[in-house]
C-alpha cells in the first residue's frame, strides 16, 4: 500500500555530519505528520524528531540544537540533517509517517515504518 524508504546511514566520525532520507510511495492520497525515531543496542526505540505536513516541527532533548528535520510534501519525502554526531547517536534511524491512502478502493488511515538505516558514529 505505502512504503518508506530511507537512505544516508553511514559510519561517520565523532562531530561529524550526515544527512537522512526517507521517501514514501505507493497509494498515498495525503500525508500528515512524518518523522524519524531510532533504537541503539538493547535499548528500545525512541523519537528523534517530527514534523507536521504544515512544517512544525518537535525534537528529542538529545537532538535539540544538532539535527534538523524538513520535509518536501511534493515528493513525499522527509530528511534529517544531523550535525556535531556523537558516539550516542549510533542506532538504527527509523522513518515513520501518519498517511491516508487507497486500498482496493478504500480510503485508510495507516502508519507506516521504514526498514531502517544504521548510524554509526565514532569516537
Amino acid at each position: 500500500q505505502v512504503q518508506l524508504v530511507e537512505s544516508g546511514g553511514g559510519l561517520v566520525q565523532a562531530g561529524g555530519s550526515l544527512r537522512l532520507s526517507c521517501a514514501a510511495s505507493g497509494s498515498i492520497v495525503s500525508i500528515n505528520d512524518m518523522g524519524w525515531y531510532r533504537q541503539a543496542p538493547g535499548k528500545q526505540r525512541e523519537l528523534v524528531a517530527t514534523v507536521t505536513s504544515g512544517g512544525s516541527t518537535n525534537y528529542a532533548d538529545s537532538v535539540k540544537g544538532r539535527f534538523t528535520i524538513s520535509r518536501d510534501n511534493a515528493k513525499h519525502t522527509v530528511y534529517l540533517q544531523m550535525n556535531s554526531l556523537k558516539p550516542e547517536d549510533t542506532a538504527v534511524y527509523y522513518c515513520n509517517a501518519h498517511c491516508y491512502a487507497r486500498y482496493q478502493g478504500v480510503l485508510r488511515y495507516l502508519e507506516v515504518w521504514g526498514q531502517g538505516t544504521l548510524v554509526t558514529v565514532s569516537s
